[in-house]
């Protein structure tokens, strides 16, 4: 596939403003998923994302586009060049992403393996706390920002004042800001034709040591550690070994593919490219997000990889049971890998037993982790007062952190 028609972009916004109704419309207008398998919210797959009516976990989806209009700007060969190009199909690859501040950094992971943004903001309501948040966030990554006002269709809309709040906020021109309804489909045409013009083709060398950066994972019974990738140089292919810079880990590919939103197999995924790699792998550990994945005996510089996550709250979370202290250690290091923001550590109390100390980035993350280990690893858990963490100067002048009041 020519790198040329590929355009990689995410949606942002804040929490409420429409992002996986507009994600919804797109899928819709490529032809990706048929009318009849479509449903609302459908990336959003979580039996708790649809309860709470909330975007939880990223989720990527390629689709394909040919376009409505021709592509304007540049010198007449140059055009001629790209309108011929429209004959055939651009690949986009959207990652719909959380809105909620507590699952930011499931954003900031997005956001380093795309090239652009659509800055979602709800006609209705304006620009808000979680709009600019997620809008530094991608301008300090200097990603292509595509502004668009969605809910055009309501009758509290204010398009006019909107318009001007954008253009003051990132300093763009009126032409530039598009207007849509997610709910409608009206304008989403136009949106996707702006993804391919404005938004830059992923630069990368296929020739060069294969390197893909590793932007989120999960794990499966039966295929082990299933890695999402933004392939940066190179191709990786079915029966390659793969082998992680970090942590050394080395295993063989047993598949490569793209989502569709469901997995789809490839004979490779190359430069440019966001798909995800079966890795085989059953050692958690070993693939960690932030990651760069190569091949066995190439010679790869690992990529930048992502800032440390820095926990907000802290709570114990014991199990009911004393026996079962080992099955739900598993079961959160398994949360862990799709959840790259939690962290644990193992904790003792004189009333609870064994348990872990745990780090979440605010009220609403506890409460999904709390339900997500209940109900997809049937555990019952006693879970302690969240507390925030205390910095601690001693006599001596030495500071330590401390996390509960047994350690105070």
């Amino acid at each position: 596939m020519n790198q040329e028609q590929i355009r990689n972009f995410c949606i942002i916004a804040h929490i409420d403003h429409g992002k996986s109704t507009l994600a919804d419309r797109m899928l819709e207008l490529t032809g990706t998923v048929d009318k009849r398998n479509m449903k609302k919210q459908l990336l959003d797959s979580m039996e708790l994302e649809q309860e709470k009516g909330i975007t939880i976990k990223l989720a990527p989806a390629r689709m394909e586009w040919k376009g409505t209009s021709e592509v304007g700007g540049g010198t007449s060969t140059k055009n001629d060049m790209r309108r011929a190009t429209r004959d055939a199909p651009y690949t986009l690859n959207l990652i719909d992403t959380p809105g909620h501040v507590d699952f930011n950094y499931e954003v900031s992971r997005s956001l380093a393996a795309v090239e652009g943004a659509i800055l979602l903001v709800d006609a209705t309501q304006g620009v808000q706390a979680q709009t600019l948040g997620n809008l530094y966030l991608a301008l300090a990554l200097d990603l292509k920002i595509i502004p668009v006002l969605n809910k055009i269709d309501l009758p509290a809309a204010d398009v006019e004042t909107r318009t001007q709040e954008l253009i003051s906020l990132i300093g763009c021109d009126e032409s530039e800001v598009l207007t849509v309804s997610a709910k409608t489909g009206e304008g989403v045409e136009a949106l996707l034709d702006a993804v391919i013009e404005r938004i830059p083709a992923p630069t990368g060398n296929v020739e060069a040591p294969a390197r893909a950066l590793v932007f989120d994972s999960f794990y499966d019974e039966f295929k082990g550690v299933v890695a999402y990738v933004r392939v940066v140089d190179g191709t990786f292919r079915t029966g390659d070994t793969l082998r992680m810079i970090a942590t050394k880990v080395e295993s063989e590919i047993l598949d490569v593919g793209h989502l569709d939103p469901g997995f789809a197999s490839d004979k490779d995924l190359a430069t440019g490219q966001i798909g995800y790699i079966v890795s085989g792998q059953k050692e958690i550990e070993g693939i960690r997000v932030g990651d760069t994945m190569s091949v066995a005996g190439a010679k790869a510089e690992p990529l930048a990889g992502y800032e440390e996550v820095k926990p907000m709250v802290f709570a114990g979370i014991f199990p009911k049971e004393g026996s079962e202290y080992n099955r739900m250690r598993d079961a959160m290091a398994k949360l862990k890998l799709s959840d790259a923001a939690l962290t644990f550590e193992p904790e003792q109390s004189s009333a609870l037993g064994f348990g872990l100390r745990c780090g979440f980035l605010g009220m609403l993350h506890l409460e999904i982790i709390k339900e997500r280990l209940s109900r997809e690893f049937n555990l019952e858990l006693v879970v302690t007062v969240p507390s925030v963490a205390y910095l601690v100067t001693k006599t001596n002048n030495e500071v330590l952190t401390i996390k509960s009041p047994a350690e105070l």
